[in-house]
């Protein structure tokens, strides 16, 4: 069961396109049940969560937490994944300075 954990200073009025870009799972390997939780260090942030081409989350502020999600407790999304979906978690700090996000990604098969 492989668990993703990427963290990421987002910079003033910067946006990151997928926080897990580049990462070995950000295609589905197979079928899968994928659970996820996000966390942001400071207010004023916001992410969305899209699985393929399923929206699964819009534009939401996360949980402010000066750590990762707790697992299974504060993994906010479950839902299934098929064999090479795109996992998009993309973030936006719309703020005055520089916020630490944190995601947990826990997939199943």
């Amino acid at each position: 069961m492989p668990n993703i954990f990427p963290e990421v200073s987002l910079l003033t009025t910067v946006a990151n396109p997928s926080i897990i870009n580049g990462n070995a799972y950000e295609f589905a390997r197979n079928r899968a049940v994928i659970s996820i939780g996000v966390a942001a260090a400071a207010t004023g942030t916001f992410t969305n969560i899209q699985l393929g081409a399923r929206n699964v989350a819009t534009e939401f502020s996360p949980p402010i937490l000066t750590r990762y999600p707790v697992i299974p407790d504060e993994m906010y999304v479950n839902d299934v994944v098929e064999l090479q979906d795109r996992i998009l978690i993309p973030w936006r700090n719309p703020t005055g300075g520089t916020i630490v996000v944190r995601t947990a990604i826990q997939l199943s098969a």
